[in-house]
């Protein structure tokens, strides 16, 4: 399993994690132990990108729901 992959487990089973990935993706990221590519791909928003960076195929990924910000 890819590095990219476990963090984006973590934070799907952290609060913790999720906040503080919200409050500083790149300081989250990097304490993770993402590679700057990893980070890159994360936050390009590109399915595509994070796909080939987790090593699996685009059509395997799941649609990521994000919550409308109640502000």
């Amino acid at each position: 399993m890819s590095k990219l992959l476990d963090y984006l487990n973590h934070l799907d089973k952290n609060a913790d994690a999720r906040d503080a990935h919200a409050a500083d993706p790149a300081a989250s990221m990097t304490n993770f132990g993402l590679s700057q590519d990893e980070q890159d791909a994360l936050l390009s928003g590109s399915k595509q990108r994070v796909a080939d960076a987790c090593g699996v195929a685009v059509q395997d990924m799941p649609v990521i729901h994000v919550p409308q910000s109640p502000f």
